[in-house]
């Protein structure tokens, strides 16, 4: 495993693309309504990344695999999608949730972030799952400071989601995350206390649970890139970027217009 660790300069520029990416969400926050296409909220995130920010966005060919490059700038999950959703012309409608996740390059830094929204007014189950999900982010967050083990935040996550009826996806995980977009470490949304990693100072990474209402199972879709559940039961997923401090974590992708925090959260840095 190769995990590389910020110095004050890495962590400036973390710092950069962080808020950058969040205030991406921000910009989107007023025009994800029904009717809108999830295309148009891509238009809308590319031109203001590239032309307001002057910076990348991310996903744009992002090709992993070598074969199949992302063809849009925002991923958009809508529903009973986990993950990795392509934005499309079909309009959002009252009721949905959907994930919009964020990556922009900044100076040669990425910041990676994503929310949920619900579209109008959704339904109690639809909204307690987006609550719950966040709150179980942030369970995670809370555990990060130096000494401290990945699977500790794991174990956090799933104490809690599984508490509440929900499941976690395990086939997708955070992950480091700096001048390239996905390295080292893996960090799972679930897992034993005192396993994996130990964090020290420097690390960053993303902390991103998926939370499905039914049954952890998913599958992919036949465009190679959207998951969904199996059981078609919908599914919740929110995203920050964190970074190790020498006493505890620092969330990097903050913005004025981020959700309040949970009432057990205190601090956004320590």
């Amino acid at each position: 495993m190769t995990i590389t660790f910020k110095d004050e300069r890495g962590i400036a520029g973390m710092r950069v693309a962080g808020r950058l990416a969040s205030e991406v969400l921000d910009y989107l926050t007023p025009h994800v309504q029904p009717g809108v296409t999830t295309n148009a909220l891509d238009k809308l995130a590319f031109d203001y990344i590239t032309q307001v920010q002057q910076a990348i966005p991310a996903p744009l060919n992002y090709n992993p695999s070598g074969r199949n490059p992302y063809p849009k700038s925002i991923c958009t999950s809508i529903n009973h999608q986990v993950c990795h959703g392509i934005p499309s012309d079909k309009a959002l409608k009252k009721g949905d949730i959907v994930n919009i996740d964020i990556t922009v390059i900044k100076d040669g830094w990425h910041g990676d972030t994503s929310r949920m929204f619900i579209v109008g007014e959704g339904s109690i189950a639809a909204k307690r799952l987006c609550q719950l999900t966040y709150e179980a982010m942030w369970h995670g967050i809370v555990k990060v400071k130096p000494g401290v083990r990945l699977g500790d935040i794991g174990h956090a996550i799933q104490t809690f989601a599984e508490g509440q009826g929900f499941s976690i996806v395990r086939e997708f995980c955070g992950h480091g995350i700096g001048q390239v977009f996905h390295e080292d470490p893996q960090v799972l949304h679930y897992g034993k206390p005192d396993t994996l990693e130990e964090l020290k100072p420097g690390m960053t990474f993303t902390i991103e649970p998926m939370v499905n209402a039914g049954k952890r199972d998913i599958k992919e879709m036949s465009d190679g890139w959207t998951i969904i559940t199996r059981d078609h039961s919908l599914s919740a997923q929110w995203e920050h970027t964190v970074l190790v401090t020498p006493t505890g974590y620092e969330v990097l992708t903050l913005s004025s217009g981020s959700p309040a925090l949970p009432a057990f959260v205190t601090t956004t840095a320590c």
